[in-house]
């Protein structure tokens, strides 16, 4: 071997590379799309979104309520002791809501509901693949895509945004406890604060983030399930496992990803 060959190794690697994920991009930007057509095609699957509606929301609720109660305590109790090194406690309320509102609600809301629901979006769908559900769906002459990822697909956007908010509520309620009960900020000019400075902007910038995260998250959970045969990492179970895996991960960077671009263009 030449050091010509040295040399053109590892750029026909790094090629492959930006090949293979220039088309994963394209299958998945497909398979976003056609999931997001078919929620609009009739007959509308009103039942199954409502079940995936009562799977994403209902079940999330707990840990989205405990997850948003001591983060706001989490912020109180630091963004207190930062401001109060500058004569700023009076800011502690507008500083949690719009960091809440903002960032923190829709960014951990869209994380913990991929832990929750996601991996078993993923798991679900790809045992399904593997026990050969999804061959029999086309065999009755039923559009898998429509079937298994219109519901799910709808029901996220609709659970997400609705999520966020109960986040931020019960966040910001976090943030009261330690910052007026536990340290002594006047109530009245936490909730005044916030009031002032949160407007209806900041509001539906979370909203869009969330909407944004619900694609994000049923996008790459349903097609990791999807197409858990083509992997070749392994078959089965294996397979269904790092599928499962390979999908919260994912799940996970792109919706911070998102959110940076996101942000870039709502500040």
């Amino acid at each position: 071997m030449n050091q010509t060959d040295f040399m053109t190794i590892p750029l026909s690697v790094l090629g492959r590379r930006i090949i293979s994920l220039v088309q994963e991009t394209g299958k998945i930007t497909i398979f976003f799309f056609k999931g997001f057509i078919h929620i609009f095609t009739f007959p509308l699957q009103l039942s199954k979104i409502i079940h995936q509606i009562y799977f994403i929301g209902m079940k999330s609720l707990f840990v989205i309520c405990l997850t948003g109660a001591f983060t706001g305590m989490v912020l109180g109790l630091q963004l207190y002791y930062t401001l109060i090194k500058f004569g700023s406690e009076g800011v502690l309320g507008s500083a949690i809501g719009l960091t809440l509102i903002r960032e923190l609600g829709p960014v951990l809301s869209a994380i913990m509901v991929t832990g929750m629901a996601g991996s078993a979006m993923a798991s679900e769908i790809g045992i399904m693949r593997i026990s050969e559900q999804i061959d029999a769906l086309k065999t009755m002459d039923i559009n898998p895509i429509r079937f298994l990822v219109g519901p799910r697909m709808a029901a996220a956007l609709i659970s997400f945004p609705l999520l966020a908010a109960l986040f931020d509520v019960v966040g910001i309620f976090g943030g009261y406890l330690t910052g007026s009960l536990l340290l002594g900020v006047n109530p009245g000019i936490y909730f005044s604060g916030m009031e002032t400075s949160v407007s209806m902007v900041d509001i539906n910038g979370g909203f869009i983030k969330s909407l944004a995260f619900a694609a994000v998250v049923v996008t790459i959970c349903c097609f990791q399930g999807y197409y858990t045969h083509t992997r070749a990492g392994g078959f089965g179970a294996k397979g269904v496992g790092i599928s499962t895996t390979t999908a919260v991960v994912h799940s996970c960077v792109l919706i911070l990803v998102t959110d940076y671009v996101l942000t870039s263009f709502l500040l």
